[in-house]
């Protein structure tokens, strides 16, 4: 919604200003088809130039952030602790019952509560993975913690990719809009010996160009590169939940304390209170009496 929001005060601030200062918005109106063909469609053929079809896909895909946001809500973390409560839990009662939970999670009942965490593949990856290696007798916690770090970077830089994408279609906007400028300074050289008012228009249409490159690099593109990063930066903080409790668990902590480091070390606007997940927790240990 705020997207929304942020997009309409660009567009009446911008046009609104001209308009209040006594400009027309024919002559943009005119030449903005033209203009925008040459630059965006530049700027889309850099793009394409730039990526792969993946990276197309996952970019696009990933504009949708910016009206979302976040994928992961306060809800979701209190979930997620729940469940690997509910893991934790079931490893230090019955190792060898854990084993079919991590080996085949989409048919474990334990997961199939979480349906949202269960829908997402690196998650549940990233959760099945740690708790094997647990079961496999590693010697040193922090190795574990290692791995773990540089798989969440990787996972981090790769989900980034969209919006350092959109960032270099935002830097390289306005020498587009210059090129359609300097085009229609071109046109208008040719056109020299007609009277001031056609020259005037037709200068007025090259000038286009210059507004309409800077205008979508700074006012739309560039500002949704930073929310998209912003989201990604925001959501890789439920894999790190992730790691911080079965890390914790790693060192042989009691299961509360593991929840609790998860729950600590999770940003103060999505963290789930003290209360409210100890009400969750009562009633996981509940279902399964």
């Amino acid at each position: 919604m705020l997207g929304f929001v942020g997009i309409g005060m660009v567009f009446v601030m911008v046009f609104g200003g001209y308009l209040a200062a006594g400009g027309k918005m024919g002559i943009i109106l005119k030449s903005l088809p033209f203009e925008f063909t040459m630059i965006g469609g530049a700027a889309a053929g850099a793009f394409v130039i730039s990526n792969d079809m993946a990276a197309i896909k996952h970019t696009l895909k990933d504009i949708g952030k910016v009206f979302k946001g976040p994928k992961w809500k306060p809800d979701d973390y209190r979930d997620l602790l729940c469940l690997l409560f509910e893991l934790i839990r079931q490893a230090r009662q019955n190792a060898v019952a854990l084993e079919e939970h991590i080996e085949a999670p989409d048919d474990s009942p334990i997961f199939q509560k979480y349906p949202r965490i269960l829908g997402d593949r690196e998650a549940v990856d990233l959760i099945c993975d740690t708790l094997r290696s647990a079961s496999m007798n590693y010697d040193d916690p922090h190795q574990v913690e290692e791995v773990l770090e540089k798989r969440m970077e990787a996972n981090l830089n790769h989900a980034q990719h969209s919006s350092h994408a959109l960032q270099v279609v935002a830097d390289g906007l306005p020498a587009l809009g210059i090129v359609a400028a300097v085009l229609g300074v071109i046109k208008t050289m040719g056109s020299i010996d007609q009277p001031p008012e056609i020259l005037g228009k037709l200068i007025g249409g090259a000038l286009v160009g210059t507004f309409l490159g800077v205008f979508l690099a700074y006012g739309l593109v560039g500002p949704f590169a930073v929310k998209v990063r912003t989201i990604v930066e925001e959501d890789s903080h439920f894999y790190q939940l992730i790691r911080e409790v079965l890390v914790a668990n790693l060192h042989n902590h009691s299961t509360n304390i593991c929840i609790e480091v998860g729950r600590q070390n999770t940003p103060s606007h999505i963290r789930p209170s003290f209360s409210d997940l100890e009400d969750a927790l009562k009633d996981v240990k509940k279902g399964a009496a």
